[in-house]
């Protein structure tokens, strides 16, 4: 059986992965929030779409769509698509109003990982926009003096912890290979809303208040979120003419103007001076950022093929491992209550993820055994383990073939939520999956000229190594860190049914991976699909989300030898399923739309 669709040059690529762990001091969870508030100033299309979303169903479309996580740059998308524009088009104008009302999670500041299906060509891109290590950094700067990890916040909140961004080369570069509209004109939206200001969503003001404390260290970041010392609130008018200005001058100069020139020097004095954790960022490391073209990944699953992000980020793989493993099981006939499937799918992602914490990292500085993890015979000898009734009482990597004589200990490092993903599809056919970050909510805290810059770094290995063996994922001065984000195109027939991705730190490849299988095997629509109660099992812990029917399972999974602990487990799925119309969903649990004509 065709398992995998691999180029063999994704050898020569560069993969940073996280593995996600919790820590006692954790992160103020991402606040549910209730969707149905009204967006003030949303076209009457989108408001539809907002209430198709909550009444359960999907969107539907012929020509065009784009789902995202707020409806105003939803708004935004739209007017490009209408207009004639294109997926990469759109993805710029999205992208910079995301960078306004979600700040929390993605903007300027930050990286994205983008795969994209041509229409004309039938060919799959995969874009590497991830955030790269000063050339400064140390493989220690994260440990204490004694050798030992820093606390994950003390580690984030400030410059130490933020990487060169590449969001901004990543949206230029899309917009220069497919985009047909003019480049300034996708800022405009972003532009009137910063000027004129943008109503604060529940969301937003949520998170600002629960994050009070670090968002108050740095006075640039305090003024803005905390106006007057008091935290923006749900409804609040929002102005931030210091993000228009930064706007127009990348829609005037492109993305150099970031790069270069004043806007660097001001991101450069801001990460070196930031008080009590002074950072690395130099503008050499601004000056040589690049977008790298990755062979995309390609996992082989009930007769389609789930495409997405190889290294730096483990996203493609990591799904394609578990899906690659459950493809010899019939989860159609378990269905999506019955605790066999989820003890299935669980093991299954336990061992991938073993995988990833062991092997998985920037492959321009480490070798991967990539072929070997993704090999049929081995993803086979690794389905075999599944075969029980109980769950697997202990896991560990794997042996794939391995060309390199050197070994490496398990990861350490820590990856939360926060990151946001955009879908789209245009009227030329062509498909766009982009999940873009700034790492935590709020990244390193610091802000420069009305945008957030990432703590993108902290997705590195805090050890760089265990039992004298080297992490893969350790420090490295230009090394891309380890990721999860996994925006995917499922692929039948050679062209796409399926754009997806989800925010959610290391829970998103069960996310990703989860609904696939409630959208091929289960028969869901993909709103039904993105609004399925989660269950995740990366490292031991079964996670069920709190108040739904997943709870109805922690009884059995128990009995089947599992932990379980139930909890909020807030993704942000975004999707659209391609056929004879465009059929989008939003994940409830969030505030975007899907909108399409």
């Amino acid at each position: 059986m065709r398992r995998w669709i691999l180029s063999a040059a994704i050898a020569l690529s560069a993969t940073p992965l996280a593995v996600a762990q919790d820590t006692a001091d954790g992160v103020a969870p991402e606040a549910k929030t209730e969707t149905s508030r009204d967006f003030s100033g949303l076209s009457d299309a989108a408001n539809s779409a907002l209430k198709t979303k909550l009444s359960g169903g999907p969107t539907e479309a012929k020509d065009w769509m784009v789902a995202a996580a707020n409806p105003l740059a939803v708004e935004a998308g739209a007017r490009v698509l209408r207009e004639g524009g294109t997926a990469a088009d759109a993805m710029v104008a999205v992208q910079a109003v995301l960078g306004l009302v979600e700040p929390q999670s993605s903007g300027l500041g930050g990286g994205a990982f983008l795969v994209w299906y041509d229409a004309a060509s039938s060919q799959l891109t995969t874009l590497d926009g991830r955030e790269t290590a000063p050339l400064g950094a140390d493989p220690l700067q994260f440990q204490t003096d004694d050798g030992e990890p820093k606390k994950f916040f003390d580690a984030v909140v400030g410059g130490l912890s933020v990487g060169t961004p590449g969001t901004p080369r990543l949206m230029e570069n899309a917009h220069r290979r497919w985009g047909k509209a003019n480049w300034a004109s996708l800022f405009d939206d972003a532009i009137h809303l910063a000027d004129n200001g943008f109503t604060v969503s529940p969301r937003l003001a949520q998170l600002v208040e629960r994050d009070g404390e670090r968002l108050q260290r740095f006075a640039t970041t305090s003024d803005y979120f905390f106006p007057g010392g008091t935290p923006i609130t749900a409804g609040d008018r929002l102005v931030n003419t210091r993000y228009a200005d930064t706007l127009r001058k990348i829609a005037a100069g492109g993305s150099s103007a970031f790069y270069k020139g004043e806007i660097a020097e001001d991101i450069v004095s801001t990460v070196r001076n930031s008080s009590g954790n002074p950072g690395r960022l130099s503008a050499i490391d601004l000056a040589l950022y690049r977008v790298i073209e990755r062979p995309p990944v390609c996992a082989a699953y009930r007769n389609h093929d789930v495409c997405g992000m190889g290294p730096p980020s483990s996203g493609a793989l990591t799904v394609g491992q578990i899906l690659g493993m459950l493809d010899e099981y019939d989860l159609g006939a378990l269905g999506p209550r019955n605790p066999t499937a989820w003890r299935l799918i669980g093991d299954a992602s336990r061992l991938a993820f073993a995988d990833r914490g062991r092997y998985i990292a920037d492959v321009n500085f480490v070798p991967v055994p990539v072929d070997g993890l993704v090999a049929e015979e081995y993803l086979s000898q690794r389905a075999e383990l599944l075969s029980g009734d109980d769950a697997l009482p202990e896991v560990a990597p794997g042996n794939p073939e391995w060309e390199h004589a050197l070994l490496y200990a398990d990861d350490e490092s820590i990856e939360f939520p926060s990151t946001s993903h955009i879908s789209i599809v245009d009227s030329y056919g062509n498909a766009l999956a982009m999940t873009t970050t700034i790492e935590n909510a709020f990244g390193s805290r610091l802000m420069v000229r009305g945008f957030l810059l990432n703590n993108e770094l902290t997705d590195f290995s805090f050890r760089t190594h265990q039992n004298g063996i080297p992490i893969a994922n350790r420090v490295e001065p230009g090394k891309r860190p380890r990721s999860s984000m996994a925006p995917t195109i499922v692929m039948k027939d050679d062209k796409p049914v399926l754009v997806i991705g989800s925010p959610g730190g290391s829970r998103i490849i069960g996310y990703v991976a989860t609904t696939i299988i409630a959208h091929l095997d289960w028969k869901m629509d993909v709103q039904q699909a993105l609004s399925m109660p989660h269950l995740v099992n990366r490292f031991g812990t079964y996670d069920l989300e709190a108040g739904t029917w997943a709870e109805e399972l922690e009884g059995p999974l128990i009995d089947m030898g599992f932990e379980v602990g139930k909890r909020s487990l807030n993704s942000g799925l975004h999707a659209i399923a391609i056929g004879e119309t465009l059929r989008g969903g939003a994940d409830p649990r969030r505030e975007g739309i899907a909108l399409g004509e």
